[in-house]
């Protein structure tokens, strides 16, 4: 593996040259003001060949004899595009000056092919939560304007806990939607799961927040499986300034956050940040069943607290070269929902070192995160574990204390006579990641290239408690090479792309990820046709887990049982997705339309966790004999994760924004999603009962949702209304159910009950199947301070959003925030 990996590194870094033989250079500024526009990106239209201002607004790019269009592009401002003929050995000098635009059509996003380009031109649908839209949402989360997302469900599990899901196969552990923060993959290093709320960005740091719908492994890797969430974060030297922000709202929420961005000289500048919010979650106590005597979660702490704090150093060598450093940190306590109960988070903390290398034609990316927890523990098991002490006649203290690791078994016959069995409940995380990718672009005339490689190094270690590592962390290898293509047929204003990539990972095998597709431009917009595929990886829990004294197994090597029978190990998930969709103007410059299609056929489902013993117990997992592997277990009760079925999933979405004038803007988006499955293939029996039920795979997703939106912005006052209807529907995730009364499998029984217990949980009934209305408001008093309030659920309307969870209320937050502004920016 590291053999291959320096290989492919030293032909990025080493093998390719070309010559300069003309250049274009000048300055870009701000038509209104004149002052120079730093971080303005100019690109040869239909490539990755381009350069990027300075702080004096100067830019150069030397090009190869022949005729290009260029393109000019910065962030809130018109694009600007320029015929020009390079002739050998000619210098040629063009300035631009920016009109600022509020129009969607100059929108410029960075996520579809990894480069600056408008969002029309884009290969994929493409949602922006701006900068602005950021800054106007009071509250320290701002995940929350993903609610008003097209083709996105965003859902509530509390006060601070929120979510989002793409497109289907949601879950309470989904995996399946990559979390990106500054070129950084952002998800917890076992389970996968994205980093959400344990984020080590503050809101006032986050420059936007592009959502990318379907499938997006071939440029991102495993896990971009139904889209890729992209968070950037600002320049310090385009955004100079100390923000102060102080917050209260209900549920004793308190939130203080600073950032402090100053470009020190041309070729250095910083920024330094940081956040303390908390707060209580809405009242709710799950219930634990003992058998069929249910339980309140044992020593719930409904209080919660975020730390963040981090730097970031920015060096510039010359015009067109970076060296960004930084480092951030976060520790959390919260409450967090699993497919096996809540999980009591105490201090968990990530922190992350990165160093990148930015230039037109070259990017070097390295980086490391670190995972640690010593007294997370889930909630479910604990509770178990103490009712079994005290229903024996253990004092309340000693209950208390083994309820840790430990659960009593009596023995029948032997009078206070039993066995005390390791079920431990506490998680301890002490792993670590190692990132490292690098990427190299050039052009041939109309023909753009890209080249690069990436590599991920996890050492997972839970201390013995959750993880097959009481030998020592689990530490696994991958690497994935990627290649993409891109053509512009000037004449037809037509862009071809294909790109394609390798990953090869050391428990699951290698994947090819292909991905292609075709974008017709107009004056008015685009139309555009894309195939993807994408992969969902299992997990280090799911390769490698242990819980509750091997009760869960994870399957990262197959098992055999002692009929013969074989298990056969994990393998990815995979999605292809086709889709067709337009995005443009809709009657006239003021509307803006976009518009979807998609069609997918995924196959490989990860199973929930299924008794492989049911028949036969099991002897061996790979070659390890059960007894050894796990002291004391004779097989009889393994649970595990399996591969499983087929489903064809399709939708649509679709967008609308009315510009009515600069200040006045009306919103509206819906989205549909439907899927068919084969319920005589046996294959999607996904619980092995012998019968195919919708249940059986993760969709757990509303059949409609819409939303529709106000939004103002004035000199002083800005706000906006927007409401979101979420049709109800069925959820089932592990032992979690929230569904309607029905009978599943036909046989004139109700198998779910609503409002009753159903297994190991409570039924509530079905999610959604309510009409939120969320309110924001502020007031600018002038160049330094500013208040805003935020209002969710403005009606109060009871609502459960997500299983294990409380029904959402009114949860408001009021702030006030001082900016100063320094530097000539």
């Amino acid at each position: 593996m590291k053999i291959r990996l320096f290989t492919i590194m030293s032909l990025l870094f080493g093998v390719f040259a070309y010559a300069q033989t003309g250049s274009i250079s000048g300055t870009v500024t701000d038509a209104a003001t004149g002052e120079p526009l730093l971080g303005t990106n100019i690109v040869v239209r239909g490539t990755n060949t381009g350069a990027t201002t300075n702080e004096n607004g100067y830019y150069k790019l030397e090009l190869e004899p022949d005729d290009y269009t260029i393109e000019v592009f910065f962030m809130g401002y018109e694009t600007i595009s320029r015929d020009i003929t390079i002739a050998a050995g000619e210098d040629m000098t063009m300035d631009f000056s920016l009109n600022q635009s509020s129009s969607v059509m100059e929108e410029v996003v960075v996520s579809a092919n990894r480069r600056p380009q408008k969002i029309t031109r884009a290969p994929a649908t493409v949602n922006v939560i701006s900068s602005e839209q950021i800054q106007s949402f009071a509250g320290p989360n701002p995940g929350e304007l993903a609610a008003r997302q097209k083709g996105v469900d965003f859902v509530r599990t509390g006060v601070q806990g929120t979510g989002l899901n793409i497109r289907g196969f949601n879950s309470a552990f989904n995996s399946k939607n990559l979390q990106v923060e500054d070129g950084r993959i952002s998800s917890l290093i076992a389970t996968g799961l994205p980093l959400g709320s344990f984020t080590t960005i503050t809101k006032e740091d986050i420059e936007r927040v592009e959502i990318i719908l379907g499938p997006n492994a071939a440029l991102y890797g495993p896990n971009a499986h139904n889209g890729l969430v992209n968070t950037l974060t600002k320049d310090p030297r385009t955004s100079e300034g100390l923000d102060l922000v102080v917050g209260a709202g209900n549920q004793e929420q308190f939130t203080a956050r600073g950032r402090y961005a100053q470009k020190v000289s041309d070729n250095f500048a910083f920024k330094v940040w940081g956040e303390r919010t908390q707060g209580e979650e809405f009242e709710y106590v799950d219930s634990v069943y003992v058998g069929t005597e249910a339980y309140d979660e044992l020593e719930l702490d409904r209080d919660f607290s975020t730390t963040k704090f981090g730097a970031a150093t920015y060096f510039t060598f010359n015009e067109t070269n970076d060296l960004i450093a930084s480092y951030g940190h976060s520790n959390n306590s919260n409450l967090g929902v699993t497919n096996a109960g809540r999980n009591q988070i105490k201090d968990w903390s990530i922190d992350y070192l990165q160093l990148k290398y930015v230039s037109p034609h070259f990017y070097g990316n390295l980086y490391h995160t670190w995972s640690k927890t010593d007294e997370t523990y889930a909630i479910n098991q604990r509770t178990q574990n103490y009712v079994s002490f005290i229903n024996n006649g253990f004092t309340e203290a000693e209950a208390l204390e083994r309820s840790f690791t430990e659960q009593w078994f009596p023995i029948e016959g032997i009078p206070d006579g039993g066995i005390s069995l390791p079920r431990g409940s506490v998680f301890k995380d002490a792993s670590t990641r190692l990132n490292a990718e690098a990427q190299y672009n050039n052009n041939f005339g109309n023909l753009t290239y890209v080249i690069g490689a990436q590599y991920q190094q996890d050492n997972a270690d839970s201390k013995g408690t959750y993880l097959l590592d009481q030998d020592g962390e689990i530490t696994i290898d991958q690497v994935g090479v990627y290649g993409q293509l891109e053509y512009t047929f000037e004449q037809a204003d037509l862009d071809l792309l294909f790109v394609a990539r390798y990953d090869d990972h050391e428990f699951y095998g290698g994947n090819f990820i292909p991905k292609a597709a075709v974008v017709k431009n107009f004056d008015f917009g685009s139309f555009r046709l894309t195939y993807g595929k994408g992969i969902a990886a299992p997990s280090i829990l799911n390769l490698s887990g242990n819980l509750f004294g091997g009760l869960v197994l994870g399957n990262g090597e197959g098992f055999t049982l002692e009929d013969g029978t074989e298990i056969p190990e994990l393998k990815v998930e995979t999605i292809k997705s086709w889709e067709i969709g337009y995005k443009g103007k809709l009657f006239g410059d003021k509307t803006f339309f976009e518009a979807n299609a998609y069609y997918n056929q995924s196959e490989d489902f990860l199973s929930p966790l299924i008794n492989i013993s049911a028949t036969s117990p099991v002897a061996l997992r790979g070659d390890t004999p059960i007894e050894e592997l796990i002291p004391g277990s004779d097989g009889s009760f393994v649970l595990t994760y399996l591969n499983f079925g087929k489903v064809d999933t399709y939708g649509a979405d679709l967008g609308i924004n009315y510009f009515i004038n600069d200040q006045n803007r009306l919103s509206f988006n819906y989205s549909y999603f439907g899927y068919d499955i084969d319920k005589n293939d046996p294959a999607n029996d996904g619980n092995r009962d012998g019968l195919v039920l919708d249940t059986d795979l993760p969709l757990n997703t509303p059949e409609n949702k819409f939303g529709i939106g106000y939004y103002y912005t004035g000199p002083k006052f800005f706000g906006s209304l927007y409401g979101r209807y979420v049709q109800e529907y069925d959820f089932f995730s592990g032992i979690n159910i929230a569904a309607e009364t029905q009978d599943l499998n036909g046989d004139g029984v109700n198998d779910v009950i609503e409002g009753a217990r159903n297994g190991r949980t409570w039924n509530y009934g079905p999610l959604g199947g309510f009409f939120n209305l969320d309110l924001t408001l502020g007031y600018n008093f002038n160049e330094n301070w500013t208040v805003g309030a935020s209002v969710t659920n403005v009606l109060d309307s009871e609502v459960r959003q997500f299983v294990a969870s409380p029904e959402i209320g009114r949860l408001f937050m009021v702030e006030l925030k001082y900016h100063l502004p320094i530097g000539k920016n």
